[in-house]
């Protein structure tokens, strides 16, 4: 059984964020057999795919090394241009099942475009001790599914060391959901790009995550607002790595648009 390593949302190797994904199963394997696999993988997600009768509509599972979540932005991303650049698919767009409904991804020159459901957070009072987890006072808090400090610029971002189990029980209990937040402020004047952030997930088993999309499905709604526009260009500043990620609001959706890089294909001596 073969495996890749794709780094997403990145135009060269080593750049973006690595994930794992599996040539295409007939069946599901069992489930505590994929959440060995990715704990062992340890990478932020292994994707698993299911074929269908549609020879362009898979169905998709992602898990961290420590659970299996609902929606995840760069492991799509890693699957279609597994499915287009490696084998060969020959469509103008694929459709994946998911725990978070179908995702469409198409390609678009050399990148590729998701269609993504957004999850506009709401401005809420800031968490009793996230300063003080965060080292620095936000000048606003957010929360959607995960949540979102913005803070003074972008030194502001790239400087943040986080008390990380702080930060899971402060977002866990905000946001009813996984202890997840993310960090994010306007760039600086002249930069290539409008937002930087990061994104910290002790809540589902990553200190730090590379290049997020479903953060963005938060940031693209709340930064359209701010912007005064659909679009925008997010850097996620993960030290040593970064990605580039853009979005466009269609309505309730989000587009996401990025690109990725096959760094490891390797074989699997482990069957489920």
């Amino acid at each position: 059984m073969r495996q890749w390593t794709i780094d997403a949302f990145a135009a060269a190797p080593f750049r973006g964020n690595p994930a794992c994904v599996l040539e295409p199963f007939d069946a599901w394997p069992d489930a505590a057999w994929m959440q060995a696999l990715a704990a062992e993988n340890n990478q932020a997600e292994t994707a698993y795919l299911l074929k269908t009768a549609d020879p362009a509509r898979f169905g998709l599972r992602w898990f961290t090394p420590l659970l299996e979540v609902p929606l995840c932005g760069h492991a799509t991303l890693a699957s279609a241009h597994l499915l287009f650049a490696e084998l060969g698919l020959d469509a103008e767009a694929i459709t994946f099942d998911t725990r978070s409904g179908p995702l469409i991804v198409r390609r678009d020159e050399a990148r590729y475009v998701m269609d993504f459901p957004s999850a506009p957070p709401t401005l809420v009072p800031c968490p009793e001790g996230l300063a003080a987890a965060l080292g620095v006072e936000p000048l606003e808090v957010w929360a959607s599914t995960y949540l979102v400090a913005i803070l003074q610029d972008e030194a502001a971002v790239h400087a943040v060391k986080p008390d990380l189990a702080a930060v899971n029980a402060i977002s866990g209990g905000a946001t009813g959901g996984r202890g997840n937040l993310v960090v994010a402020a306007l760039a600086d004047p002249g930069s290539a790009y409008d937002v930087v952030d990061r994104f910290f997930a002790p809540g589902s088993g990553i200190p730090e995550d590379p290049a997020t999309g479903s953060a963005h499905c938060i940031l693209a709604p709340l930064y359209a607002h701010k912007l005064g526009r659909p679009t925008a260009r997010f850097h996620q500043a993960y030290p040593g790595r970064g990605g580039d990620i853009g979005t466009e609001m269609k309505d309730d959706r989000v587009l996401l648009f990025g690109s990725a890089i096959t760094v490891v294909e390797s074989r699997l001596r482990v069957a489920p």
